[in-house]
């Protein structure tokens, strides 16, 4: 019997839908301070208003009239909107719990998606998808997406010479990519792959997170940090143009012809707690 294709999308909303905060000129590597609970930025954002807009375009633009879960991870279960989805597509909920700081919430989404692809999605799906909730799709997304291993170059650094890419660089840290290596600067906004690639990446990125954390080291970029050493060393079988994540903070250029899936722009006051 020929086994139909099932597609993943793992996304983030309420606890697990974060934001790239504006750069803050500050040294990679950062041990981790008490004092990072209490600092401005750090207040975790109300996700949850950005459901309802991704789901209605991803629905219409995300590989139509292909069997497609959705997986929403989100604190807030009982604030999720009822949407009316096409039969080929179904929503499935998960709670997750809080978290003080939004690097946490970050660094851990890389273990809970290894922890359920291991404990049920891969009896489920054949590929999976991570993105963030606060995003919505212009354009149609449709199977030129899918390979064994997936990454997006990031919008904001495509156009940067290697060494000026934001890698983490000290030697400490486990997500460290020394100068004169490198290829792309990946988002980790959105990547995937097959089930089982993306269980190996989900618990080696973790992995890392965690012995840093264990010598009291944060990566500059969190998870995103991990998700680039990685694809460094584990290359992507499929590489998407920043059209497949843009970021609505940068003016488009005319190189990039179309905008397909697209931050959704915010206002820092307005989605804090």
């Amino acid at each position: 019997m020929k086994k139909v294709l099932i597609l993943g999308g793992i996304l983030m909303a309420g606890i697990l839908g974060y934001f790239h905060i504006p750069y803050i000129s500050q040294p990679s590597c950062q041990p981790i301070r008490q004092t990072d609970l209490n600092e401005t930025f750090s207040v975790l954002p109300r996700y949850v208003r950005f459901i309802e807009g991704f789901l209605g375009s991803a629905n219409k633009f995300f590989l139509s009239g292909h069997r497609v879960n959705f997986y929403l991870f989100t604190d807030h279960p009982e604030k999720v909107p009822s949407i009316n989805l096409a039969p080929e597509k179904r929503l499935f909920i998960i709670p997750v719990q809080n978290y003080s700081r939004w690097q946490d919430i970050s660094m851990n989404r890389m273990d809970i998606i290894s922890n359920h692809v291991h404990s049920h999605w891969r009896y489920e799906v054949d590929y999976l998808y991570s993105m963030d909730i606060d995003v919505q799709m212009f354009e149609h997304i449709g199977v030129e997406i899918i390979d064994t291993l997936v990454g997006t170059i990031s919008s904001w650094q495509y156009t940067k010479p290697r060494d000026s890419n934001s890698y983490e660089r000290h030697p400490e840290s486990r997500a460290a990519i020394p100068h004169g290596e490198g290829d792309f600067y990946y988002a980790a906004s959105f990547y995937g792959g097959s089930v089982s690639e993306v269980y190996k990446l989900t618990t080696a990125c973790f992995k890392g997170v965690t012995e840093d954390r264990a010598n009291g080291i944060e990566a500059k970029w969190h998870e995103e940090s991990h998700l680039n050493k990685y694809l460094l060393y584990h290359k992507p079988t499929r590489l998407l143009s920043p059209e497949y994540y843009w970021d609505e903070e940068l003016i488009r250029p005319r190189i990039i012809r179309v905008k397909r899936l697209s931050s959704v722009r915010k206002d820092l006051q307005e989605v804090r707690f």
